[in-house]
């Protein structure tokens, strides 16, 4: 996809993926939409990239709609979505409290489909577009502690398949980028770095460069870093092995006992 003089809406633009991919794409020449919850720092990446600040909060509601004909209503469309807005939260499964597990699949599953929701007419009609949507590989192998919110990202990797399979023969792409872990302020809101020893984190304009790549070029799926495609391999050929090396490497979350448990 030709990125030069295309109009991009980047969500979850005021810090780490966001930031650095709003940056990246401006600097290829994209006309940007940049998104944020947090107006100062909003403002300030939408000077840097001499885009369009959009603040809103994505878990309030009809803000997905909003902001998409917020965004639309600048330039008279949207040719790239960037939905890298999301959330995190380690805790054992049992410990979240039910408005935890609403707002994990709010902000990393719902707002992302309401927004393609919303956009993706527009660019079927103009038979020009690409929705980019930023998973994680807790999605494809799950993680103990992030149940939640792995499942949330699993439901997004199904959701990318599925439309992409309904958009084939049209002038729309849908890229799926899966990152391992990113050292961005992410963690900050999760409850602190991951204690695993693999991945390692890679920095968020690592996942930025690849993810304009993936745009630029077309492609449906772009892991970072790119040896991440063996454990989902290694899961779906011999799920015995794969169990045995999560529970060594994987982080040391467990449910536990609660008093009132029958």
């Amino acid at each position: 996809m030709r990125l030069d003089g295309s109009v991009a809406l980047v969500t979850g633009a005021s810090s780490g993926i966001g930031r650095c991919v709003t940056l990246t794409l401006a600097r290829r020449g994209c006309r940007m939409l940049v998104h944020g919850r947090d107006p100062c720092r909003t403002r300030e990446v939408a000077r840097r990239a001499g885009g369009t600040p959009l603040v809103a909060d994505l878990l309030t509601e009809e803000a997905p709609e909003t902001l998409a004909a917020d965004a639309a209503a600048v330039h008279g469309r949207v040719d790239v979505l960037v939905c890298s807005a999301g959330a995190g939260l380690t805790a054992p499964f049992c410990d979240l409290s039910v408005d935890d597990i609403e707002r994990l699949i709010a902000l990393d599953l719902t707002a992302p489909v309401r927004l393609v929701r919303a956009l993706l007419p527009g660019m079927v009609e103009r038979d020009r577009g690409r929705v980019v949507l930023v998973s994680s590989v807790a999605g494809r192998v799950g993680v103990a502690g992030e149940a939640v919110y792995a499942a949330a990202k699993a439901g997004l990797d199904a959701f990318a398949g599925s439309l992409r399979l309904e958009l084939h023969g049209t002038g729309v792409g849908v890229t799926t980028v899966v990152p391992g872990v990113v050292d961005t302020p992410f963690f900050d809101g999760r409850g602190g770095p991951p204690k695993r020893r693999l991945p390692r984190p890679v920095t968020p304009e690592t996942v930025a460069e690849s993810l304009v790549r993936a745009v630029a070029h077309d492609r449906d799926e772009v892991w970072v870093p790119g040896w991440l495609r063996v454990p989902p391999a290694l899961r779906a050929t011999a799920p015995g092995v794969f169990h045995r090396m999560s529970a060594r490497f994987g982080e040391p979350t467990r449910i536990r006992r609660h008093r009132d448990t029958p």
